[in-house]
């Protein structure tokens, strides 16, 4: 039976375990979906196990069920970094050999000099900060200035946060266009966020309205040769952010892990071919980067528990794959990323139950993958997995 479509879901951030290098990244010990599991002597996401989640190398913590009904593996990042474009990137077939830069003691002069040169006022902030503190912090004091919040993380961003009402959402978009503009060659981030928020002092809340705007794909991805050969690619959640439209032709934006896969319980129920590719980001965004490890976990069974919906809409001809960008382990002092394996789910008419693809070299194999169902040449320097799974 043939494949003439791929539902690929990424669960932002839920990783399996530390990858051998995490020493380099400050991440010894972290293990997101094991360390939740061990804090809470357990997690309900009977569906994932049912896909043969327990029975990847590394993962002791899970039952296995009698019946496998899915394939299963885990796979290495080879990229440098940890970041959620890093590992997008990598998953449609294009490997990082350096980093994309941070900013732990803030943005240099030459970057915010300019900045404020081409915005024409001057700014708050320029320092690494959590969205929500960051805003209690200097929110009252943006009110009464009008300048525009500027903070980065752990990850490779810059961030402009501004009140709805000080600055309007389309005011704040341009200006971010003027610092994506800015930000290049050695300053190039993966990412510039427009970070909006309302309320009054004390009571400030984030928006709906963020926006990122990334960095263009420097080479030619899965998603591009899928779009060149005349298929759908159907990008849901933040995906079209990340790849900066590039490879997709059609994209809607999701307020949260719900609405996500309801939009990618739709698309399946379309008549299209090709590539539905959905980010679910609540596990980082929400959970992850802010260490509420119940958080992530309830959320993770939730997403487990809609899981039935979606094979049960499944086309003969689908093939679905879940899978990973990095982790962000809650348990661990640390609110950024962490250098982890990711877990590949993989369920359809067409795939063989119960077969451990194993630990693959690079996340790059989904691509080369990808690029086989589709009988599509590639130069991805990844090997597929189509062979050891396909009936």
């Amino acid at each position: 039976m043939s494949i003439n479509r791929v539902v690929l879901i990424v669960l932002d951030s839920v990783g399996i375990g530390e990858l051998p290098d995490a020493a380099d990244y400050g991440d010894v010990g972290s293990n997101t979906v094991g360390n939740i599991v061990k804090a809470f002597n357990g997690i309900n996401i009977p569906n994932m196990c049912e896909l043969g989640m327990g029975k990847i190398e590394g993962i002791d913590y899970l039952p296995v069920p009698k019946d496998i009904k899915g394939s299963f593996g885990r796979m290495a990042e080879l990229s440098k970094g940890k970041d959620t474009t890093t590992g997008h990137w990598e998953i449609s077939g294009i490997r990082l050999e350096q980093e994309f830069p941070i900013y732990p003691q803030g943005f240099p002069p030459e970057v915010i000099n300019e900045f404020k040169k081409q915005i024409e006022t001057e700014i708050l902030g320029n320092y690494p900060a959590s969205g929500t503190e960051i805003i209690k912090e200097l929110g009252e004091k943006h009110m009464q200035t009008g300048y525009p919040i500027v903070y980065t993380s752990a990850d490779s961003v810059f961030q402009i946060a501004a009140h709805e009402e000080v600055i309007p959402v389309d005011r704040l978009y341009k200006i971010c266009e003027i610092a994506r503009k800015i930000l290049k060659g050695p300053h190039a981030v993966g990412r510039v966020i427009a970070r909006p928020f309302v309320g009054e002092p004390g009571n400030f809340t984030r928006t709906k309205n963020r926006k990122d705007f990334s960095l263009e794909p420097t080479g030619t991805t899965i998603l591009d040769k899928l779009k060149e050969a005349g298929y759908d690619v159907m990008a849901v959640g933040k995906i079209e952010d990340i790849f900066a439209g590039k490879g997709i032709t059609y994209a809607v934006h999701t307020s949260d892990n719900m609405d996500g896969i309801d939009q990618t319980l739709r698309l399946i129920k379309e008549d299209n071919r090709g590539l539905i590719f959905t980010n679910l980001v609540d596990f980082d965004m929400v959970y992850g980067h802010r260490n509420n490890a119940e958080g992530y976990k309830e959320a993770l069974e939730s997403v487990d528990n809609r899981l039935p919906e979606i094979m049960q809409v499944m086309k003969d001809t689908d093939l679905l794959i879940i899978t990973a960008d990095h982790g962000c382990d809650p348990t661990t002092e640390s609110t950024d990323h962490s250098r982890e394996y990711v877990p590949v789910l993989l369920y359809g008419k067409s795939i063989k139950a119960g077969v451990n693809i194993g630990t693959r070299k690079t996340f790059s194999d989904m691509a080369a993958t990808i690029a086989e169902v589709f009988n599509i040449r590639h130069d991805f320097g990844a090997t597929s997995f189509l062979n050891a799974i396909k009936n």
